[in-house]
């Protein structure tokens, strides 16, 4: 009977716990190491719809990227989407384990899915100026600023792109999936005319604009969530008797108007 511990095991030989952010938090966030699991359901976020979805299928685990638990949780009640997630899952008596920054870093993981999914060749690490394997970059042929935003668009899904451009064209890009803008010095530094993200600030739009790289928006949902089916296929490849389910409700609640 394979067990919670058991993915959980599993999880960590993908995406090691070593390779997280101080700040972050990852691995089983609810629930027990010794329930039965026969159905799992993966996505992106483990939203208040994520976890109905999962109770609905009858899952005994739900697998994400981002954590349920992140910031200081003083009180689980009804009144935050927080609080309701977790009763959800509490009542349905199951239980979560999520893979954030380590997946982010991990070989296979987040950044190599996406740099891969936007058609960079010869993948390389990008290391941080504080050590962490975070960025990827590689080549692309060389082409105009426009061409290349016309298929992240596509390569993604998203609805729209923020960028801004350095004025050089697209041969070597860096990738970093979500909130990854803060390492744009070591995406330069690393000889990167371009570098593909999200929830970028105004003022490191400024930074790129100043210094000279094409800086590209795509939304934290498009460039991170490609990892799901990546992991999803994984987790049912070592776990053959697991039902393994990709979530079908959870999209990207931000529009464009």
């Amino acid at each position: 009977m394979t067990r919670v511990a058991d993915i959980l095991q599993f999880i960590e030989t993908l995406a090691p716990a070593n390779l997280k952010m101080d700040w972050d938090n990852v691995g089983l966030l609810c629930g027990s190491r010794n329930t039965p699991v026969t159905k799992i359901l993966v996505a992106l976020d483990p939203f208040e719809g994520v976890c109905k979805e999962a109770a609905a299928m009858e899952a005994e685990l739900l697998v994400t990227h981002h954590p349920l638990i992140f910031r200081a949780t003083k009180a689980i009640t009804d009144d935050t989407s927080v609080g309701r997630s977790i009763l959800t899952l509490c009542e349905h008596g199951i239980s979560a384990i999520n893979a954030h920054t380590n997946l982010d870093c991990a070989e296979g993981g987040v950044n190599d899915v996406l740099a891969a999914r936007l058609g960079l060749e010869d993948i390389e690490v990008v290391l941080s100026h504080d050590g962490h394997s975070l960025l990827r970059m590689g080549d692309v042929p060389e082409q105009a600023l426009e061409d290349f935003l016309s298929d992240v668009q596509c390569n993604l899904g998203c609805a729209g792109l923020r960028y801004v451009d350095g004025g050089k064209p697209v041969r070597k890009v860096a990738v970093g999936g979500g909130s990854c803008s803060d390492a744009i010095l070591d995406a330069l530094h690393a000889g990167c005319d371009t570098f593909v993200t999200a929830d970028v600030r105004y003022n490191t739009f400024w930074d790129a604009h100043d210094l000279g790289i094409n800086l590209i928006d795509a939304g934290h949902f498009a460039t991170e969530n490609p990892i799901v089916a990546v992991l999803a296929e994984k987790i049912a490849a070592a776990f053959p008797n697991v039902e393994v389910k990709i979530s079908e409700t959870h999209t990207d609640c931000m529009k464009y108007y």
